[in-house]
């Protein structure tokens, strides 16, 4: 009885290049599945020409140093791939507001908008909000809110800068100090709109995990959260998130990405802003 060879020692057979240019019409993820399958894959898979098409064609301009590799030998654009997407050491912009990093399993854009970079309102006023230094994501300062009743926040971010035919997610990133009050109700009324496109993507987020006690604190009106609010996640470098919205990114030639979260009918403190991140949507399995 004649044995069968496994399928993908019949593939193996290809020649280098063409292996190398079917691989480069996948994605990162499936390149370094494919790298595991035989030596003859792991050579066409780890190939400049696969890699390449993962990169993008165009970065925005960044900070001085920031993709220095070694010289000797010459980084491979797998190597570059990997070091552009390391979300613990992203790339600093040259504005220094912004950093960015490439989605390790699509090489989609991401984007961290840091707190400077947002429109805080009362932002400038001592009284109100304070900057704090800190060391993360490239940053060098996050923004601490002492007391406001109106809380504004916005951000926004041109659809040329991200990956074409992506849906992204936003998400507000943050911590809260022991002395938080009126983050868990009510909600802010959040919402991510694209420039030229009528419809709004809109969220009710809380920014607590529901220890706040409001009820302390001047407030408007009831502070129980609506049933369809959103609450926050830690993540794994200790801050929290809660998404505010999404968009579908088609060829990045429909202007401005506008982010906003808002809420002003109770007085607030306690909350620590270091961004608005922008990322790839999670698919739900």
């Amino acid at each position: 009885m004649e044995s069968t060879a496994p399928a993908y020692c019949e593939i193996a057979r290809l020649p280098d290049d063409l292996l190398s240019a079917t691989l480069a019409r996948t994605g990162p993820r499936e390149a370094c599945r494919a790298a595991a399958v035989s030596p003859a894959f792991r050579a066409a898979a780890d190939a400049d020409v696969v890699w390449s098409s993962f990169l993008p064609r165009d970065l925005p301009p960044v900070a001085d140093g920031e993709l220095e590799l070694p010289a000797d030998p010459l980084p491979t654009k797998k190597q570059l791939f990997m070091r552009l997407s390391d979300p613990g050491s992203p790339v600093l912009l040259a504005d220094g507001l912004m950093s960015m990093w490439l989605d390790r399993a699509t090489g989609a854009r991401c984007y961290m908008l840091s707190a400077r970079k947002l429109g805080i309102a009362w932002g400038d006023t001592p009284q109100y909000w304070r900057w704090i230094p800190i060391n993360l994501y490239r940053f060098s300062e996050a923004a601490e809110l002492l007391y406001v009743w109106w809380l504004e926040i916005r951000g926004n971010i041109h659809s040329k800068m991200l990956s074409q035919h992506t849906t992204y997610s936003a998400y507000i990133v943050f911590r809260v100090t022991e002395e938080r009050r009126g983050l868990h109700s009510p909600c802010l009324e959040t919402s991510v709109s694209l420039e030229g496109n009528s419809s709004r993507s809109t969220r009710r987020v809380c920014l607590n995990d529901g220890h706040d006690r409001v009820d302390t604190w001047p407030s408007m009106r009831g502070d129980i959260p609506q049933q369809d609010a959103l609450f926050p996640r830690e993540r794994g470098d200790g801050w929290m998130e809660v998404e505010v919205g999404e968009f579908r990114n088609g060829e990045g030639d429909d202007g401005e990405v506008s982010i906003s979260l808002m809420e002003t009918s109770v007085a607030k403190r306690g909350l620590v802003v270091l961004g608005i991140e922008i990322r790839p949507k999670e698919q739900v399995v």
